[in-house]
């Protein structure tokens, strides 16, 4: 391997972003952020690391894994570097803002960094861009966010979006309303929440018809919704599928063409979560556009609070996109009069002014990769 392989060589799931991707991706998060700002959320911006004993407690246990430890050679104190946001929206809205009205209306754009990478996403480095409502109402909040993700991605361009709202406080209402105990039921919520039929016929002995039926009452939110209520479950189990229809109702109030689906009984990736959580995708793209979730903002000295938000991971976003075009801009020749530069760019043409004469000015401009040149005073396209 040359020198020159050696120098461009990045670790794993670390990569350059070059021209235009770049500026695309910086834009795309902007104009997600400014539809959040839209909303009435209003940004903040926590710093890349902290110390480790506040990023990673409360929602920030559900990363720590995932998180790169260092030294802090000023206090000598353990610190991490972040790999998700949430957690220290939430340390803000219980410190810094904790004397600011409730519900709190918060959001963000920022990079996280990973000690390792997934399946779906190999990147241990990518952009975030999300919001949370903290201290808000149950069901009014969880749609309200739902409604803010999905008109975000709207407005930006992504089409074909399905929100799959989950439910992962159900099997743990459900089988505390048959108490069933603790080691079985944890059990019995492992084998639904892999899907594993079988399991869950064996674990669940006499009230196999009833988990079996919400092994399968997931689908799209009408019939899913219609499955769980006719299942005969538990007071308990009762109360959660009555929130996620309320949820329902509220988010096809304001966004009557987003499609739904439920799965009552996923839980990998919202072990955190204290209520009804959801998940982004769209049509044709690979992964997840983001996720989210109710959760309590808690671990700060502060009365914890019930929250929800959501996280969108910008490289999927992308993905859902048309790739990214190289802005116009004109070539300005050398010598070029510095007023006709300064009212170009007063239109928004970006400008490339040339540091020393071209034979051929067109060519010239060509050769820069711009899509314009300024030739005898007149723009000229370049073909």
């Amino acid at each position: 391997m040359t020198n020159s392989a050696e120098k461009a060589l990045l670790p794993a799931g670390l990569q350059d972003l070059l021209p235009p991707d770049a500026a695309h991706e910086a834009t795309i998060l902007d104009r997600l952020v400014a539809a959040f700002a839209s909303f009435g959320y209003e940004r903040v911006k926590p710093p890349l690391m902290e110390f480790e004993d506040t990023l990673l407690s409360g929602a920030g246990r559900a990363v720590a894994k995932e998180s790169f430890r260092l030294m802090d050679p000023v206090s000598q104190r353990m610190m991490a570097l972040r790999a998700d946001i949430t957690p220290q929206v939430a340390r803000i809205a219980a410190t810094r803002l904790q004397s600011e009205p409730r519900p709190l209306r918060l959001c963000y754009g920022g990079q996280v960094l990973r000690v390792r990478g997934g399946q779906l996403r190999p990147e241990r480095q990518f952009a975030q861009a999300g919001a949370e409502l903290i201290g808000a109402p149950q069901e009014a909040g969880d749609a309200e966010v739902v409604v803010l993700a999905v008109s975000a991605l709207e407005a930006v361009g992504v089409r074909g979006l399905t929100a799959d709202l989950s439910l992962p406080t159900l099997v743990p209402a459900v089988t505390k309303g048959l108490a069933v105990e603790d080691d079985a039921a944890e059990a019995l919520r492992q084998a639904l929440d892999r899907k594993d039929a079988e399991a869950v016929t064996v674990l669940s002995g006499s009230q196999s018809g009833l988990f079996e039926g919400l092994l399968r009452a997931a689908g799209p939110a009408d019939q899913a919704l219609s499955a769980l209520q006719a299942l005969g479950l538990p007071e308990e189990g009762r109360g959660e599928v009555e929130k996620l229809a309320r949820v329902v109702t509220g988010i096809r109030r304001e966004s009557p063409e987003v499609s739904l689906t439920i799965d009552p009984v996923e839980h990998r990736g919202f072990e955190y979560h204290t209520g009804i959580s959801f998940t982004f995708f769209a049509r044709d793209v690979r992964g997840e556009l983001g996720r989210g979730g109710r959760y309590l903002a808690e671990g700060f000295g502060a009365q914890r609070e019930t929250s929800t938000g959501f996280t969108l991971y910008m490289d999927t976003v992308l993905r859902a996109l048309p790739a990214a075009d190289r802005a116009a801009r004109i070539f300005l020749p050398a010598g070029s009069d510095p007023k006709t530069g300064r009212s170009l760019r007063e239109q928004g043409w970006p400008t490339l002014s040339s540091l020393e004469p071209a034979v051929d000015p067109v060519a010239e401009a060509r050769r820069l990769g711009c899509s314009h040149a300024l030739i005898d005073g007149q723009i000229q396209e370049i073909e």
